[in-house]
């Protein structure tokens, strides 16, 4: 029997060597997140919008040039969560935003 100790994993209800569960989480982790001209995004970057964007729900437009504080990757490829005044949940495709 080997020293190393395990690890219940709650995504695949298996117990799991700690180096493998490690491995397993740096891969999910590795995600690439690339903005409108290949740069690529970290989360708490500040990010510029390339296009007008219309808010469905908000009943507000997005103007080209806005500056977007702090974003935090979602780990979903190219989605992007974002906070703005006076709107609640937002979320930006990478495509419409260059890291500034």
């Amino acid at each position: 029997m080997s020293d190393e100790d395990y690890v219940y994993d709650e995504e695949s209800g298996e117990w799991l060597p700690v180096s493998e569960l490690a491995a397993k989480r740096s891969a999910e982790s590795a995600i690439e997140v690339r903005d409108a001209v290949g740069n690529i995004l970290a989360d708490g970057d500040q990010v510029t919008l390339i296009k007008d964007l219309d808010v469905k729900g908000a009943g507000q437009t997005l103007k080209q040039g806005t500056l977007i504080k702090s974003i935090r990757l979602t780990g979903h490829p190219q989605e992007i969560d974002c906070k703005y005044p006076g709107i609640k949940g937002l979320v930006l495709r990478a495509e419409f935003v260059k890291k500034r």
